[in-house]
């Protein structure tokens, strides 16, 4: 099972190893979730409070020992919907915060999948009536076939058209996968090597995207900047 989405929510590995061990276990005392999850003693005790507390573990007392049990997975989706709450809540505030700002950085640098991913994030929201893409490689797909489809599902519904050149080693993803792609045309490169870079222009930003064992992400906010390289994008996606 991939559990990189639970990680993504905040879950720690141990309360991942806990929760999974107690779902298959079903009530159990602590000695089974120990052996299961392969953990040690003091970190399944301490786990076991840290879930309970969270309400993703529930416990009755039987005589001195505990018997615990996993609480419905739906409750995970209910966790999400309340916190999502309580984001949207402080938001408005978030928001007047940066507004306030006296001078926002032209360029900002993310690291990591996560940081990646904020990166694409920031570009979704960057405005402008399309997204163009240079020299995507097949190293790309490290972000996930799911975060793809799904962002490229919420630039479409945003009304804004893609034009992408690809590396010719996605060609074959992309057929397999071109009808979530609304709104969208692609073209491929020809070029004898496989390069690691990947660059996104939207509106009056960059993103500069290097797909190395650990991604690395630059952002450039600037619209002279933006503009030189939509030209050079065009001369590419003309001649293709």
């Amino acid at each position: 099972m991939d559990t990189q989405i639970l990680e993504d929510l905040g879950f720690t590995n141990a309360e991942i190893k806990v929760y999974l061990s107690l779902l298959e276990l079903g009530l159990s005392s602590a000695g089974p979730i120990i052996e299961k999850s392969g953990l040690q003693s003091s970190v399944v005790h301490m786990t076991l409070n840290k879930l309970v507390n969270k309400g993703f573990v529930s416990f009755v007392k039987e005589g001195q020992r505990n018997h615990y049990q996993a609480t419905d997975p739906n409750h995970i989706s209910n966790y999400i919907d309340e916190k999502k709450k309580q984001f949207e809540g402080i938001l408005p505030e978030l928001l007047l915060k940066q507004k306030k700002a006296k001078q926002k950085s032209e360029v900002v640098t993310f690291r990591g999948i996560k940081g990646v991913k904020e990166l694409f994030y920031e570009l979704l929201e960057a405005g402008g009536k399309e997204h163009h893409s240079l020299s995507s490689p097949k190293e790309s797909l490290m972000l996930g076939d799911t975060f793809w489809i799904n962002y490229h599902k919420k630039r479409a519904a945003k009304g804004i058209k893609a034009k992408l050149i690809f590396n010719d080693s996605l060609k074959e993803w992309t057929m397999n996968n071109k009808k979530d792609f609304i709104k969208t045309e692609f073209k491929f490169t020809s070029v004898d090597f496989e390069p690691l870079t990947e660059t996104i222009i939207r509106n009056d930003k960059i993103g500069i995207i290097i797909y190395t064992e650990i991604p690395l992400g630059i952002l450039i906010h600037s619209k002279s900047a933006a503009d030189s390289y939509d030209k050079f994008w065009k001369v590419l996606w003309d001649g293709n």
